[in-house]
């Protein structure tokens, strides 16, 4: 099981967590895309993989953003 951490962020830090994650995803998603092209199956998987675990945790933080 992994060990849950908690952390104390302002809503900037939230913000700025929130835009790196997301530019983290577009690359992964792009790397999935230029596998997927290649035929490279493992590629794909582990990078779909890494972008729906980044998905996860960017949901997390967007939830925590004042709207």
């Amino acid at each position: 099981m992994m060990k849950t951490v908690k952390l104390a962020l302002t809503e900037d830090e939230l913000e700025i967590l929130a835009d790196a994650l997301e530019n983290d995803l577009e690359g992964y998603v792009e790397s999935a895309k230029d596998a997927r092209a290649n035929r490279a199956r493992e590629d794909v998987q582990t990078f779909e993989e890494a972008a729906a675990r980044i998905r996860s945790v960017l949901e997390k933080v967007r939830a925590e953003i004042p709207a």
